[in-house]
């Protein structure tokens, strides 16, 4: 670890900590110049890549999938937490996967039974972009379904 002041490649650990989100934070001194400072450590696991329906292959994108459920949810009882919340479970959830490549289609479904849970108008909303509901019968048989389940 360098020191943010000197530069100088070696320093000493004086004090170690476990944060919240499992990261550990790890104050340092330097053995040049002697300054304190912090390092924050976590563990980085690799998210497959998403596989498009025209078959082009993109990274996972938190932001973007964060985006299409913020309109989902407009105007709904869904707060920020709540959506960086399901953001993080479908990480999580493609992460445990195990695979370096999963179809957009599992990101979905990964996603949308979350939102169903959530909130069933968000749902619906979601489900009339992601499930291609392009006329109103459709709306309503996915509204019947969703009713039917008692979910």
């Amino acid at each position: 670890m360098n020191c943010p002041y000197c530069g100088h490649g070696k320093s000493r650990v004086i004090d170690t900590s476990h944060d919240s989100r499992g990261g550990i934070r790890r104050r340092r001194v330097c053995s040049d110049c002697n300054q304190r400072f912090s390092s924050h450590e976590r563990v980085l696991v690799a998210t497959p890549l998403i596989i498009k329906r025209g078959g082009i292959r993109e990274e996972f994108s938190g932001d973007k999938l964060a985006s299409g459920l913020r309109v989902a949810c407009e105007k709904r009882p869904v707060t920020a937490a709540d959506i960086d919340r399901i953001v993080s479970d479908v990480e999580s959830d493609l992460q445990k996967l195990g695979k370096q490549e999963v179809t957009s289609r599992t990101v979905g479904d990964i996603t949308i039974s979350k939102l169903k849970e959530l909130d069933q108008v968000a749902y619906i909303r979601f489900a009339t972009v992601y499930l291609r509901l392009d006329d109103l019968v459709a709306v309503r048989d996915e509204i019947n379904r969703l009713l039917e389940s008692g979910s």
